[in-house]
């Protein structure tokens, strides 16, 4: 087992450094691309980054969490530029695509089974991240989920797509077998791109943080 993360850790690691290398090809070929090159550059930071953090000496974390998160944010920085008009000359890979209806529709379909596992599995394990009240529910009528949160859920999900279709932006035109495609769609696929990144960091480093001021003012009360 230990062989087979180090193998994983290896090949996702890779792939991310793999992936950023062919995105610097194919959407950053000259010097005047500067935002795709700002975009592929903070994502080359964040990878190195999160994998410096995560092998030191005081977090621990290994190589195999970085790695995968690594794949993830490559990920959403190729479908970020991917999501660029197609007009940008930066973005001709994105002209092929538009040929390719097969390709947006098999997209969207994983898209849409992975949302809806995502959402459902979020849904039914409300009661995780709930308190326990003071007083024993029956079994007879204890759900193994909460209707509202539930719902919510499944409401975010469908409003995710909705947006999908519009491009995050109601005011601009989508052109066929299209989905996803706009500066708005690019920068908020780049957001979460930068807040997925961050979110791994702190989680890793939060611990050894409240673990020193706990040590502090236990200190200081002594």
């Amino acid at each position: 087992s230990h062989m087979q993360v180090l193998v994983v850790s290896i090949v996702t690691y890779v792939g991310s450094i793999l992936g950023i290398v062919l995105m610097y090809v194919w959407y950053a070929p000259t010097s005047a691309c500067k935002l795709n090159i700002l975009f592929i550059t903070v994502t080359l930071v964040l990878v190195q980054l999160m994998t410096f953090v995560s092998v030191n000496s005081k977090v621990k974390a290994g190589y195999l969490a970085p790695g995968l998160m690594g794949i993830y944010i490559v990920f959403l920085c190729w479908s970020a530029i991917r999501s660029e008009p197609h007009t940008e000359i930066c973005n001709r890979k994105a002209e092929v695509a538009t040929s390719a209806d097969w390709l947006n529709i098999a997209s969207f379909v994983i898209a849409v089974i992975v949302v809806v596992a995502a959402t459902f599995s979020t849904g039914i394990d409300s009661k995780c991240i709930q308190f326990k009240s003071a007083e024993t529910e029956s079994e007879d009528d204890d759900i193994p989920y909460g209707f509202g949160f539930f719902h919510f859920v499944f409401a975010m999900g469908a409003m995710y797509f909705a947006m999908l279709f519009i491009g995050w932006n109601a005011h601009q035109e989508m052109e066929k077998w299209t989905i996803d495609v706009g500066w708005a769609s690019t920068w908020v696929r780049v957001g979460n791109e930068w807040l997925a990144a961050i979110t791994y960091i702190w989680m890793i480093v939060a611990p050894i943080v409240w673990k020193r001021r706990q040590v502090g003012s236990s200190s200081a009360c002594a």
